[in-house]
């Protein structure tokens, strides 16, 4: 049985839009060539960190949803993020049942405004 995931990491600030990018794209394909499959992809952008981390003081946020089988998709990937010296920190949890019940909602409700606010600026 597969388990869902949920994972966040902060990328240095000092890379480009270009180079974010190009490094989620790292962490996406390390999941799918370890069995995982993507569920959901949210990019937050730059933000304030709450605390310096290597004298940084902000970073680029990324949240990846993600089914896979057993903890070692888990590890494999921790392992990839603390050998990627873009990555400041990281956080990787199993999601339960209620958690994704919230996730889907939330994406459901996420997916309604992005639509409504299409059929607005078309009108």
């Amino acid at each position: 049985m597969e388990k869902r995931y949920e994972t966040v990491f902060i990328l240095t600030p000092v890379l480009s839009d270009d180079q974010a990018k190009e490094a989620a794209k790292k962490i996406k394909k390390t999941i799918t060539d370890l069995g995982g499959k993507i569920v959901n992809e949210e990019n937050w952008g730059l933000k304030k960190l709450a605390y310096p981390i290597q004298k940084k003081t902000t970073g680029f946020y990324h949240l990846l949803e993600f089914s896979g089988k057993g903890e070692e998709i888990v590890n494999d990937l921790e392992v990839t993020y603390k050998r990627d010296e873009r990555i400041l920190r990281f956080l990787t949890v199993s999601l339960d049942k209620h958690a994704v019940a919230y996730a889907d909602k939330r994406k459901g409700i996420r997916a309604e405004s992005k639509t409504k606010k299409k059929e607005s600026a078309n009108a």
